[in-house]
């Protein structure tokens, strides 16, 4: 079923003229449909918050589970936001006083830039803990991506994450290794995701602390882990939700910063990601960058329009139907008469049923 327009939020009629299904609140209001409302904590840079809004909104939007979908954006304090994002984030998001106060059945938080060398020492790591202790006891499930899978790993389970040699950046083949889990089901057994990650938490540091790894790649390592309650909290390496141009602009990104002298080496391409043919195009604008970098001259246009027709998204359906199996499992719990016995009886270990498949 499809969100809900309950706001303003520009992001619902950007979605609604890609052709997504979004409804209005009047037309949602004679639908007589369970209704879940899904909180997403946005920590990105101002230059991608309202693509992470898209993004996410549209991954739970392909849902096909008997339910109207409210999506929740908010953030939280220790980020730094320029005018343009707070006046945005002011118009358009909740408050966390808010959020709490109305209650979420799933959450979402999104990934976010770093400025230390350890997650404890950023600005946002207190707030986002403090979201995270909530969330733990009165919602469903968590689902956390990249930046947000290394925080609260390390908050929960003492795992620092690892500074890689070089930059996982591309879309890489992954493998499921754990195909009776809910969250894989009737999923390909092999699927591409992209990645875009400077830092790593290892396979065999998840699974000594008990964290169940469901998908991995031998390039890229572990892109899903759960909980070993089965879907409380859900772990993205990777970034499934992204648009088939979002390394573009990654890439287009980092060749600017290295025209303003901010980065030292022209960057290499992501891997698996251009064909031979935008190589080339790219290849041909680096001359010209480096010439007028040389001659102190305007930086060149980059040449996005003849590359977006070579750029292809092999992930998106399998990132909507992980979304619809979690989405599925959150939908099925919250549905659940919390008085009837759980097989036979209530299990300590597992009060609210969590812990699913044979996990």
């Amino acid at each position: 079923m499809p969100l809900v327009a309950h706001t303003n939020l520009p992001t619902f009629q950007r979605l609604l003229e890609e052709g997504e299904d979004i409804l209005n609140p009047d037309r949602a209001s004679h639908q007589h449909i369970r209704e879940l409302h899904i909180g997403l904590l946005n920590i990105m840079p101002d230059a991608a918050l309202e693509a992470t809004e898209r993004q996410f909104f549209r991954l739970v939007g392909a849902c096909n589970q008997i339910a109207q979908f409210h999506v929740h954006p908010f953030t939280i304090d220790g980020l730094e936001r320029g005018a343009e994002a707070k006046s945005h984030i002011a118009q358009y998001y909740d408050t966390f006083e808010q959020i709490k106060l109305d209650g979420l059945d799933a959450l979402i938080i999104s990934g976010a830039n770093v400025t230390h060398a350890h997650l404890t020492e950023e600005a946002f790591w207190s707030p986002l803990t403090e979201v995270f202790e909530w969330a733990k006891q009165h919602v469903t499930s968590i689902l956390c991506s990249c930046l947000a899978t290394h925080a609260l790993i390390e908050y929960c389970y003492g795992i620092e994450r690892t500074p890689r040699d070089k930059k996982c950046w591309g879309v890489f083949s992954h493998k499921v290794l754990k195909r009776t889990h809910p969250l894989v089901a009737e999923i390909n057994t092999r699927f591409d995701v992209p990645h875009s990650r400077f830092n790593e938490v290892y396979q065999q540091d998840m699974e000594q602390k008990g964290i169940t790894v469901l998908v991995a790649s031998q390039q890229a390592g572990v892109h899903l882990a759960v909980s070993s309650d089965g879907i409380r909290v859900i772990f993205f390496q990777g970034h499934p939700e992204y648009d088939d141009l979002s390394l573009l602009k990654e890439y287009k990104r980092e060749v600017i910063l290295f025209f303003n002298g901010q980065r030292k080496e022209y960057p290499p391409y992501p891997e698996n990601y251009f064909d031979a043919e935008v190589q080339q195009i790219l290849s041909e604008y680096e001359k010209q960058l480096k010439i007028a970098k040389d001659k102190k001259v305007v930086l060149p246009s980059f040449p996005e329009q003849a590359i977006l027709g070579h750029l292809d998204n092999t992930w998106r359906d399998t990132a909507k139907a992980v979304f619809n199996n979690w989405l599925g499992k959150v939908y099925q719990i919250t549905n659940q008469d919390r008085r009837l016995p759980f097989m036979g009886g209530v299990d300590p270990k597992d009060p609210l049923g969590l812990r699913v498949g044979n996990e």
